[in-house]
């Protein structure tokens, strides 16, 4: 996981038992949208760094009426956040709207939350507009003392937004998805090292990587893996990334890649994005 500066952690484990307990009444309560607004807008301050006077905002119009708050940085709109009241179960079609108006826009992220559970989504520009989720968390799970649940909550900080970790995660994350996975298992790379075990272990016997390759896709992995949108879109990036060079870390440079937290320890709802 990325390295969470030390006064950026303090202030998270600061923000956490500050605003559990306000959250967790708030929801005893059953209180509405605009309420929930106001505790979003606090947290989002008190917990994640951002301004609440120069970058939270909730001046953007969506096709006649309003997002309910949105980030900006350094004057630039970064991401869309769309509240409803804490009581609400969220929804996929809750988020649609701020999608397309954020891809129209040329903002990659949006947020949906009703105080407790937060989704992070990644805008797709294709046609149509997708988006994909890529962090989802219960605020009221979290907890100070556990360092994965600091590392998870710092990639929605402002901190983290300057250094790219939310991005950095996604592809992380996206590389793990069944449709990576397999499109990379049988691509002619990894096919030629089966082909080389194959032959190894029965010299008399020669096949073809296309024959190994339908085996594979046939009937060693799931058909859904090499199918729709996803797969395609796995397979381009993996013949396109075919030839280059692999780029190895540096000895001693220190930096680590960015691990996945634990996701019964976040949510047990939460899944890797693509999968």
């Amino acid at each position: 996981m990325a390295n969470v500066p030390k006064r950026v952690q303090d202030r998270l484990r600061d923000g956490l038992k500050k605003f559990l307990p306000i959250v967790a009444n708030a929801r005893s309560r059953d209180i509405g949208e605009a309420d929930t607004v106001i505790i979003v807008t606090d947290v989002l301050s008190a917990v994640f760094g951002y301004d609440k006077y120069s970058e939270i905002t909730s001046e953007y119009a969506i096709r006649g009426t309003y997002c309910d708050l949105a980030i900006k940085l350094d004057g630039a709109l970064q991401t869309l956040i769309e509240v409803k009241a804490i009581g609400i179960e969220l929804k996929d079609s809750h988020v649609k709207q701020a999608v397309d108006y954020a891809a129209n826009q040329g903002v990659d992220w949006v947020v949906l939350t009703n105080g407790v559970i937060w989704r992070v989504y990644k805008v797709t520009f294709a046609k149509p507009i997708d988006h994909e989720l890529v962090v989802e968390f219960d605020f009221l799970s979290m907890s100070p003392k556990t360092q994965a649940h600091i590392d998870l909550l710092y990639l929605c900080c402002k901190e983290g937004w300057s250094k790219s970790v939310l991005g950095e995660y996604q592809s992380y994350r996206q590389a793990l998805s069944r449709f990576f996975v397999a499109a990379v298992l049988v691509s002619d790379p990894v096919l030629e090292v089966v082909r080389r075990e194959l032959r190894r272990v029965t010299p008399d016997v020669r096949v073809e990587l296309d024959e190994i390759r339908s085996v594979m896709t046939a009937e060693v992995f799931k058909r859904e893996v090499f199918e729709g949108d996803k797969a395609l879109e796995a397979k381009k990036r993996i013949s396109k990334a075919a030839g280059k060079a692999l780029k190895l870390p540096s000895k001693g440079n220190g930096k680590a890649p960015l691990e996945e937290v634990n996701a019964q320890e976040v949510s047990p709802s939460s899944e890797v994005p693509g999968s």
